[in-house]
């Protein structure tokens, strides 16, 4: 799910933008096909939790989250800590009643996997959504450190890439599948968001700036639009800026509100979150009147771009706070 340092609760590597739009249209053309194929039906709760192995992962794991999360629990049988965190993952995959999907790879057996995800140590636990990776974490977490993490997953799942997960039934035979329900209809600003897309594809950022204040003019409330609108707007802001030239007037100039929000652009592009954040706090308990209230209105904006669930957007509010009263 996109590159591995990516935020569960917002996007904050901007070179990821597009990968994360392309990935969340692949993963509907990839529904789109398995309803016409007669995909996309029931499934029992025992198929909520599968081995994996390299030779099926593709089939398996990436093909799969195209339709719900894969959670990925690396692990193997002289693990002890695996023996406690894994029993724990298997229960909550049938609790979350296929939200995600739980594949289990033995870590002896798939020396290969392993690699390409970077696992130091086990247990280890990724996540897979629309063939974009991203870690989890690592060691025996306790069950309500995973149930918030998991929460956050299928949030982002859902709201980022319109994965709802699969239908679960009781009943159902392991292995087998019911009739497929209706598609589902494109939403009704489906069109303009692609346009979006192809705009950034093509490098045009005006244009993908116009496309998403097209969907929140006649939905102002559009989640996905707004957080594009503010990535959009960021990477034009920096496009054509000299970076050491910006960076040397911020320093010259640390009262300088213009200076200050200029960098901390270039920092947020370049994913130094808290730098940017920290950047433009320390700006306004510098300046008053309506530079402050500029800087003020910057930071914001920024949060937008990192996603208000971002801890580090938390903690950069109350920061902001405390520098105005």
């Amino acid at each position: 799910m996109q590159p591995r340092n990516m935020s569960m609760s917002g996007v904050v590597d901007l070179a990821a933008v597009k990968a994360a739009q392309e990935a969340k249209a692949k993963a509907e053309q990839a529904r789109a096909e398995a309803a016409r194929q007669g995909g996309g039906g029931a499934v029992s709760p025992a198929d909520l939790v599968i081995e994996v192995d390299e030779a099926g992962f593709e089939r398996d794991v990436l093909q799969r989250s195209a339709e719900v999360p894969v959670v990925i629990d690396f692990w193997a049988e002289w693990c002890e800590p695996c023996k406690q965190l894994s029993p724990v993952l298997e229960r909550l995959a049938v609790a979350y009643n296929g939200r995600f999907l739980l594949a289990k790879i033995d870590v002896d057996a798939n020396q290969m996997l392993m690699q390409q995800f970077g696992v130091q140590g086990i247990p280890a636990v990724f996540a897979v959504v629309a063939g974009q990776a991203l870690p989890l974490f690592q060691g025996a977490a306790g069950e309500a450190q995973i149930r918030e993490t998991l929460d956050q997953l299928v949030t982002v799942a859902e709201q980022r890439f319109g994965l709802t997960g699969l239908t679960v039934d009781p009943d159902a035979e392991p292995g087998g599948a019911a009739q497929p329900g209706p598609a589902v209809p494109a939403g009704p600003y489906d069109a303009l968001l692609e346009a979006a897309v192809q705009a950034l594809d093509a490098g045009d950022l005006s244009g993908a700036v116009q496309a998403y204040k097209n969907v929140l003019s006649e939905d102002p409330a559009n989640s996905e639009a707004k957080l594009g609108l503010a990535q959009a707007e960021l990477l034009q802001r920096v496009q054509g800026a000299d970076p050491q030239q910006v960076r040397k007037e911020a320093a010259d100039k640390p009262a300088d509100a213009q200076a200050q929000i200029a960098a901390a652009d270039l920092d947020l592009v370049g994913g130094h979150v808290e730098d940017a954040f920290g950047r433009l706090i320390d700006t306004v308990q510098r300046t008053f009147g309506d530079d402050r209230d500029t800087v003020r209105i910057r930071l914001l904006e920024l949060f937008e771009v990192v996603g208000a669930d971002d801890p580090r957007v938390a903690a950069a509010r109350r920061a902001l706070a405390r520098a105005l009263f």
